[in-house]
């Protein structure tokens, strides 16, 4: 029989904070572990997860790139904003944009409004879509392919 939830936080809690450590800083590690434990723990799969610990591992580093990702972007529209005209509006999108994003299916203009506009990650875009963290990111990257072919991008 596998062991609970707790048994196994307990068991592999110190040795994931001090991975998260060396990847993001002792300051964001404890939250990394936990966010990545969470997540872990709450998918559908985790109950029949024989191999636990590696699958907490992948959690912790998954975490750490969602963050750093969310992070970056977060500081790039920072920088952006610092350098707009004092008109702080949403900026007004390109007709050829609208048009393009308009050829989308309906659920990858979802995915892409719920990740670039509302900042949402993809467990939490796939939780409000009733769709797998993994649809979400399918869904992404074909809103993506086909923007980049219709915008030159």
């Amino acid at each position: 029989m596998l062991p609970s939830d707790g048994e196994v936080y307990a068991k592999y809690s110190e040795e994931l904070t001090r991975f998260a450590t060396m990847l993001v800083g002792a300051d964001a590690a404890a939250d990394a572990v936990a966010a990545g434990v969470a997540a872990a723990m709450q998918t559908p799969r985790w109950p029949s997860i024989e191999q636990r610990r590696a699958y907490l591992y992948q959690a912790v580093l998954n975490q750490v790139r969602m963050t750093q990702r969310r992070d970056r972007r977060r500081e790039r529209n920072e920088r952006l904003a610092a350098f707009r005209d004092v008109d702080y509006g949403p900026p007004t999108p390109q007709p050829e944009v609208i048009a393009a994003v308009a050829r989308l299916s309906e659920r990858q203009r979802a995915v892409v409004y719920l990740t670039y506009w509302e900042d949402l990650d993809p467990g939490s875009v796939g939780e409000l879509l009733g769709i797998s963290d993994g649809a979400v990111r399918r869904h992404l990257a074909r809103a993506r392919k086909s923007l980049r072919k219709v915008l030159d991008v």
